[in-house]
């Protein structure tokens, strides 16, 4: 077995792992994530230098990503291959719900000629477990799998007001405020007013906060008769007007 670095001994004993966490397979999935729309090849420099890893780390990573075909090799620079989505279906295969939602964001949108998403919060992000946007507004970077900031969007602010005050208060006491846009808050203090006011009111609305030029309302979609909140209708659109005329959004369970 390879000896740690000093970092990575630190960043083991930061995280609170014990003897059997498994450091190839954390590593190999690290390189994986490292791929992106902007960063679709990379050498094994790139790599190394993104991970923060010596390259012949990397190098016996790629080599097995590659003959487990999740990778593939183009001369210098490494991209990942479809076999990779093998691992994304095993959690939509395993989560029902997404089958179940994806029908109603499509009939959703058709009826709005808006895009609609349902996500879960994962730490301190939001993933979009289904998604369906207008053929002319369609992006090929944001569908399911797609990430955002919890604290910015209405997604995020409607499933942070399922949390309880003392989690709330956890959760900004440890997670960076950045912006986004000009117009994303980072004050801790306002951003917690508008979860409250989410959860009073039933919906989250954000303006311009996660991206420049669109709007946002976010209902919730309860399991019935659970009170833990497990997934939520995110009603978007590119106008003010769009967004006032949304209300048809705040029965999410019609369309199901």
């Amino acid at each position: 077995m390879t000896k740690l670095r000093s970092k990575d001994v630190a960043r083991r004993e930061e995280k609170g792992v014990g003897r059997d966490y498994s450091e190839a397979l954390a590593r190999g999935l690290a390189i994986i994530c490292t791929f992106s729309a902007e960063k679709r090849r990379m050498t094994l420099s790139e790599i190394a230098r993104e991970v923060d890893l010596p390259k012949a780390t990397v190098r016996r990573a790629l080599i097995t990503l590659e003959q487990l075909s999740y990778m593939r090799s183009e001369g210098r620079l490494f991209t990942l291959t479809p076999d990779i989505l093998r691992i994304a279906r095993a959690y939509l295969t395993c989560n029902a719900i997404s089958d179940i939602i994806q029908p109603a964001c499509e009939r959703l949108t058709k009826t709005t000629d808006e895009g609609t998403a349902a996500a879960v919060i994962h730490n301190d992000e939001v993933v979009m477990i289904a998604r369906a946007v207008p053929a002319q507004a369609a992006r090929l970077d944001v569908g399911i799998g797609f990430r955002i900031s919890a604290n910015n969007s209405a997604l995020g602010r409607i499933l942070l007001s399922d949390k309880t005050d003392d989690e709330l208060a956890a959760y900004f006491a440890v997670t960076p405020l950045e912006k986004s846009t000009p117009f994303t808050i980072t004050d801790p203090e306002v951003i917690k007013d508008e979860v409250l006011a989410a959860r009073k009111n039933g919906f989250a609305y954000a303006c311009q906060e996660a991206e420049y030029g669109y709007h946002s309302v976010a209902v919730p979609l309860r399991k019935w008769r659970v009170r833990k909140t497990l997934w939520f209708w995110a009603f978007l659109c590119d106008s003010l007007s769009c967004v006032m005329t949304g209300g048809v959004a705040h029965d999410p369970v019609w369309f199901l």
